[in-house]
Parts: C-alpha cells; sequence; structure tokens
C-alpha cells in the first residue's frame, strides 16, 4: 500500500508518526508533518549502549530508522531540523539494524535461529560468512569483525523490538528457556564486541534480566524514564496545538464543533501518557495520526492488536482491575523484569496501559492510572471475551446502549432492569464456572462486574472510593449526574441505601454541581444477579 499525506501545503512537511509508513526517510522525501525530536536523538547518541522501553505502536520503529539515517551520514535528510545546528562531524558508519518484531510468532527453537539467520542475510552478503560461524550470535559477530576491518571505523547496531520473541513465551516456562538461550548467545556478541562498536540502541516493552545485554553490560544507559527524553516518543500538548493546529483546525470542521472543543476531545481520547515523574503528559502519535487521517476518534491503539501475553499474565495474576483507576507503586517496580514479577502491574505500566499520574518523592510511591478513555474502552472491551465469553462489540451495541440511555434520563429502574438482565446471561468462559461459585459471596465480585459494564459505556466509575467514614463500593460520574451506589451480598437494599446515608457517602459529591442520585443495591446469590434496588 502507497504512503500518503495527511495533508498537503505549498511546501514539503514531513510527520513524526504516518501511515503506514514508520520510515524517516521516506517521510523526509514526502510530504508528511514531521515533529522535530533530533536534537534529543544527537543527545541521545553521546551514550555507547541505551536501552529504551515504550508502549507498542508509539513510534519507537521511527526512532531507530532516524538513528539508521544518521549513522549512516545522510546529512541531506536533517536539513531544516535541531540536529543541523549540533552535529558538525556527519561520520558515516556501518549500520546494522535488526527489528526482531518479525520473529514474534515463531514457535520453536529452530524457527527463532532461522529468523535470525534471516535478518542477517543482507549483511553477510556484504561483508562475508567466516568458516565456523554456525549460530546467529557468531553470524553476528564474525560481520561485525569483518565491517570493522573493511572500513576501519566502529560499527552502529540498533536492536527494534528486543523482546518480541519472549513476551509470547512468559507462562512456557520451557519454551521460555530455550529462547532465551537462543537469544542470549544473540545478544552477548554486543558486550564481546564492544571495542568495535560506536553506539548501540535497544527497544523493547521489558526489561528480561537474564540476558547479556542487562547483565552484562555495565555501561547501559537506560532513559526510558529519565525526564529528558520523556517526549522522544509522542507528542507534547504545545506540539499538537502548534504543529498540527490545522489538523485540528479541519477535523472540528468535519465534527461540527470548535477548535478548542475538537481539541479537548483528542486530549480525553488520546493524551495522558507519563513516562517519568517530572516528565509532561504526551499524547500517542500512531492513534494521534489515525485520528487526523480519517478524521475520526476511534480507538485505533488498541485496535492494532491486544497483547496475547498481557491478557495472560493478568490471568496469571488474577489482576483486580477495579483497581487499576489509582495505583500506587514503588519506584522499583518499574524496573522488575518479567521473571521477578509477582503481579501484572509493571508489564500494564510497561505496555501503555497504565502510566504515571503523580508521584510522592517523601515516599517515593508513584500513582498509577489509566491514561485515556482510548485506553479505558479497549481495555474493557478486551477483558469482557476474557472474562465472560461475551463478544465486547455485541455487548456495547445491544446492553451497553439501552444502560447508557437509561442512566442519561436517570431512568433507575429501567437502567437496574438491564443489568439484572445482561448479569443473568452471561454464559462465562470455560474453567470461570467453578471461580464464580468461590466469589458469588463477595461484594467485590459485584463490583468488579459493574466496573467492566460502565466502563464500556465510557464512564468515569471507582470503586472502594475513600472517605470519611469508610469507603464507598461504586461511583459513577456522568456529565449532568453522580451515582452513588452501595452493594450488598449479605443484606437488603434498603440496608445498603440506609449506609450511604448514615456514612455520609454522597455529601463529598453535592458541591459539584451535578446531581446526587443514591442507590442500594442487592444482588441476589443463588442467580448472581441483581435481586432489588431502592433509589433516593
Amino acid at each position: 500500500m502507497e504512503s500518503r499525506p495527511f495533508r498537503r501545503y505549498g511546501k514539503a512537511i514531513t510527520s513524526i508518526l504516518t501511515r503506514p509508513t514508520q520510515t524517516f526517510s521516506e517521510i523526509r522525501k514526502g510530504n508528511y508533518i514531521y515533529i522535530d525530536k533530533t536534537d534529543l536523538v544527537w543527545q541521545m547518541t553521546k551514550n555507547k549502549y541505551v536501552f529504551l522501553s515504550r508502549p507498542r505502536r508509539f513510534g519507537k520503529s521511527l526512532l531507530t530508522t532516524t538513528l539508521d539515517s544518521y549513522f549512516k551520514g545522510e546529512k541531506e535528510l536533517f536539513q531544516g531540523l535541531k540536529i543541523m545546528e549540533l552535529e558538525k562531524e556527519w561520520k558515516t558508519y556501518p549500520v546494522f539494524h535488526v527489528d526482531l518484531s518479525v520473529a514474534k510468532a515463531e514457535s520453536t527453537v529452530e524457527g527463532l535461529r532461522s529468523v535470525l539467520f534471516r535478518l542477517l542475510e543482507n549483511y553477510k552478503k556484504e561483508f562475508g560468512e567466516g568458516a565456523y560461524e554456525n549460530s546467529p550470535g557468531s553470524l553476528f559477530s564474525g560481520i561485525i569483525h569483518r565491517a570493522y576491518e573493511k572500513t576501519g571505523k566502529q560499527v552502529a547496531v540498533i536492536i527494534d523490538e528486543y523482546d518480541a520473541p519472549l513476551l509470547d513465551k512468559l507462562h512456557e516456562n520451557e519454551l521460555l528457556d530455550a529462547f532465551r538461550n537462543v537469544m542470549q548467545e544473540f545478544f552477548v556478541q554486543l558486550k564481546a564486541n564492544e571495542a568495535m562498536i560506536r553506539f548501540c540502541f535497544i527497544t523493547g516493552i521489558t526489561k528480561f534480566s537474564q540476558l547479556s545485554i542487562f547483565s552484562t553490560i555495565n555501561n547501559l544507559k537506560n532513559i526510558s524514564m529519565l525526564p529528558q527524553y520523556s517526549a522522544l516518543c509522542g507528542i507534547t500538548e504545545q506540539e499538537l496545538v502548534t504543529d498540527m493546529a490545522e489538523d485540528i483546525r479541519q477535523m472540528a470542521e468535519v465534527f461540527g464543533c470548535s477548535f478548542e472543543e475538537m481539541h479537548s476531545k483528542l486530549k480525553a481520547q488520546y493524551d495522558g501518557y507519563r513516562f517519568s515523574s517530572k516528565a509532561e503528559e504526551v499524547y500517542n502519535p500512531f492513534s494521534l495520526m489515525n485520528a487526523f487521517g480519517d478524521k475520526m476518534l476511534s480507538n485505533y491503539w488498541f485496535e492494532s492488536g491486544t497483547p496475547t501475553f498481557l491478557i495472560r499474565q493478568m490471568r496469571h495474576f488474577r489482576t483486580d482491575i477495579t483497581t487499576m483507576e489509582r495505583i500506587e507503586v514503588p519506584d522499583s517496580a518499574f524496573d522488575r523484569p518479567p521473571e521477578a514479577m509477582t503481579t501484572a502491574l509493571p508489564l500494564l505500566y510497561q505496555s501503555g496501559y497504565l502510566t504515571i499520574k503523580d508521584y510522592d518523592r517523601d515516599t517515593r510511591l508513584f500513582m498509577l492510572s489509566i491514561p485515556n478513555i482510548e485506553v479505558r474502552t479497549g481495555l474493557t472491551e478486551g477483558l469482557i471475551p476474557v472474562y465472560t465469553g461475551l463478544d465486547g462489540a455485541d455487548v456495547q451495541a445491544g446492553f451497553a446502549a439501552k444502560l447508557w440511555k437509561a442512566l442519561k434520563r436517570e431512568d433507575i429502574d429501567t437502567a437496574m432492569e438491564e443489568m439484572k438482565a445482561f448479569l443473568a446471561g452471561i454464559p462465562y468462559v470455560e474453567g470461570f464456572q467453578k471461580k464464580l461459585e468461590e466469589v458469588k459471596n463477595y461484594e467485590g465480585f459485584y463490583e468488579y462486574t459493574f466496573w467492566l459494564i460502565f466502563n464500556m459505556l465510557n464512564v468515569y466509575a471507582r470503586t472502594q472510593v475513600k472517605c470519611k467514614n469508610g469507603r464507598i463500593d461504586f461511583v459513577v460520574l456522568m456529565p449532568e449526574t453522580t451515582w452513588v451506589f452501595e452493594l450488598k451480598v449479605n443484606g437488603t437494599a434498603q440496608e445498603a441505601l440506609e449506609q450511604i446515608n448514615s456514612k455520609g457517602y454522597a455529601i463529598p459529591y453535592q458541591t459539584e454541581g451535578r446531581r446526587v442520585v443514591k442507590v442500594g443495591v442487592q444482588f441476589a446469590r443463588d442467580t448472581m444477579t441483581v435481586g432489588e434496588w431502592v433509589v433516593e
């Protein structure tokens, strides 16, 4: 499929991330918008070994091709960019650019070895092959040696998505160990040939500790959470409203709203990622560019594929997603390798499903939350079939739409009848029925179910909200109404409502300008659905 510009002006303008190309040279030669990050690229290259963790579809591949062009000395592609004021020498180096995302689907050790050999094929043709180079690592090492001897220059090594072959094997211990051994033999060459390497850049999502890139390269610089590099991949607020102002205006015309309203919609949908305690928030570049191209507010990032490894990790650790609106974690949690994880939270952050919202310097605790509407909606839709067996799209088109309309007109009776019918009809996935028998007497299970349902509606919902006299089971914030729910399994709906009143659960919301509605709900254990409710 041919690349196309998102818009045309009288002069050539390029783009940080376009559809479908993610190659710096194509973008610079075409007519695309480009958000200039080359000053950060130049600064980064002052280190020898650099690691950057970012979620998928966040511009890492574009960054690697930018480095590729820089080390090849393609000065003409950088004309007019910030790097031209910084770089004075423009030296040329042999560049080895390896994209391991192509090995993601491999399920055998031989298949993985074959992919690695194939990725080195063009470099083998250029620099030759040694007699005893019968493994990917030994061939890689030999190519580095011959490139250094042939050119008299150190080499640049760029490895994109280094962890792609390993992530889907997280809970297949035997296969994971076998794959890790192959990758270990490949990556150890980066340390062994240090004298011949000018620069090495590695991207991925997480850090597998038992690989030589993290265990033996002493001068590896992990820039993933450094504030000066926080906007290296992503679009800042300032970049959006200046470099992309014309795109916002054009999209506002399609939506029939003002520039400011369109900006607010984009911010709620795609902004909110923060990769350092001091950093400003950034927009997801993949989703933002697709939204401008289509003139639509769709969930592009999540629709590009829910990572299997993440869903498996969440199920393995029985992740309680109702807590994901506000989670406090120590700074040590971010650097924890998958092998040492005891919860899915580090991987949820590294994958982009949670992001940093605040940091307490005294306790050194980070507060994590879901970044934006796109992630909240996509995460909910992705989890519905995992836990219930229902198709998320069908649920949203049918039940969720009816529930939304009922809540909007404050028709709680219709809303609860819809909820009752929905819960009664959930089949649940195989193997989950036994778990239901264990949890159906606990209010937390119904809070969890409520959370999933309301998040399908793009409604801000929180469970176990702290207040002066206890914890509110469930709070739902809609544009004109705040709903305060108390849920009972071993009690009546009237008792639930009385608890809301006696403990003053609704008081904090009475000054916010919304109408406050209090709802006591009782669940029937035998049917595991709504039994009765009372409203005030």
